[in-house]
């Protein structure tokens, strides 16, 4: 029966009780031909009060037409639980033995730009395996190869691992992972990778509720690398400036800052300006961008900035972000947004318009986040709540519902 679709385990069900598809059609005051093609699959029941009024007629739990796979999201959730505890236990590992064997600087980089591949597409189970030996493997090219490239390396490793810890609702141990970071970059006396390492230190700032915090680190990284402050720019380095007002902005906006909010934002619109499309918000993780609570999806530009004014309207109350929303989406820049970064944002939107008491457009906005990026759905702790929040609501789509069931938070 869990393989079932709805329409078959409507049939099951109808044929249990004993009435035909004309006794079944009157009790639910539709046609015979409405039963038949809801049966055969040909009409599907978009909303759960269709799906709470046939189950009704069945006499019949609502979970009873709902694919019940809870086995395999718990599994889902002690592999993160497992991956959390490694990264744990590599955050513990205070003394770095050289090897004997110098590693490979150039392989320990391909293999963290292929964890930032990972990252962009929200694949973060396989990150959480994966993230231990990679920060070891940072941390012994920096004690053999001492320089900017090594240090670059561990700080990037480092801003990864807090990255998604933040994603699976780690906050207090994405701030360890992240102020480690920071103090490498800071050690280094570079400012840019300092303002690289503050990119993931407002993330955990942010998870952890510490939102002044966040907002003054970005403003003081972004002011340190402000034009004519520190050199040569890189080629990334309005991204990284604009992505760092990003969060700032972010921060203030759930303080309730409006004013605050409003200028950084103005002033991220001004470092997009000038920003290569689609470049990367951070030099040296060979990621980017922000993605509602994520940085490190990719495609810092104007479309980024407006994103997140729907993000900080959303915080603000502003009735006018719903708009935003809907012509963000339909816009060219969209596209350059990765994966993870377009179903962060859409994570966001849902919570936009379950606060607003819109269920069906809350629905949707998960069921696009899903398809968009499985992992964002299906392994972030606060995804699975809100689906679940969602599902609650009779006009939530009869989609969103097998969702929630499928995450075992019906």
């Amino acid at each position: 029966m869990n393989e079932l679709p709805v329409g078959r385990r409507v049939a099951h069900w109808r044929v249990r009780r004993n009435m035909t598809q004309q006794q079944f059609a009157d009790r639910l005051g539709k046609s015979k031909s409405w039963v038949d093609k809801v049966e055969r699959g040909v009409r599907r029941l978009e909303r759960v009060s269709s799906l709470r009024e046939v189950a009704e007629a069945l006499r019949i739990d609502l979970e009873m037409l709902l694919a019940d796979r809870s086995a395999p999201a718990d599994r889902a959730a002690t592999g993160v639980a497992r991956g959390v505890e490694g990264i744990r236990v590599a955050l513990a590992r205070y003394h770095v033995v050289a090897p004997a064997r110098p590693p490979d600087v150039a392989q320990v980089r391909a293999r963290l730009g292929h964890a930032g591949q990972s990252y962009r597409h929200a694949r973060y189970p396989e990150l959480l395996a994966l993230l231990p030996g990679l920060l070891d493997a940072a941390r012994e090219a920096r004690a053999t190869c001492p320089g900017r490239a090594a240090d670059g390396l561990l700080v990037s490793g480092y801003g990864l691992v807090a990255l998604v810890l933040v994603k699976v609702g780690q906050g207090e141990l994405a701030w360890l992972a992240a102020d480690r970071g920071l103090a490498v970059a800071t050690a280094a006396a570079d400012p840019w990778l300092a303002a690289a390492a503050t990119v993931p230190l407002c993330q955990a700032l942010r998870a952890s509720g510490r939102l002044r915090s966040a907002v003054e680190a970005a403003v003081v990284a972004a002011h340190r690398i402000g034009p004519g402050r520190s050199g040569a720019a890189p080629a990334a380095g309005p991204a990284v400036r604009g992505t760092l007002l990003i969060q700032a902005a972010l921060a203030a906006a759930g303080r309730g800052d409006e004013r605050a909010a409003d200028e950084l934002l103005g002033r991220a619109e001004e470092a997009a300006r000038v920003a290569e499309p689609g470049g990367t918000g951070g030099e040296s993780f060979g990621v980017g961008g922000f993605g509602g609570e994520s940085f490190g999806g990719g495609g810092f530009g104007p479309a980024a900035v407006e994103a997140a004014r729907v993000v900080a309207g959303a915080a603000l109350g502003e009735v006018a972000a719903a708009v935003r929303h809907e012509k963000l989406i339909a816009g060219d820049g969209w596209r350059w947004l990765s994966a993870e970064h377009r179903a962060a944002y859409l994570l966001d939107v849902a919570r936009l318009y379950a606060s607003a008491g819109d269920g069906l457009r809350a629905g949707r906005a998960l069921l696009d986040a899903e398809r968009t990026a499985r992992g964002e759905v299906h392994d972030r702790p606060a995804a699975r709540d809100l689906v679940g929040v969602v599902a609650r609501s009779a006009a939530a789509p009869a989609s969103l519902t097998r969702l929630a069931a499928t995450l075992g938070v019906t």
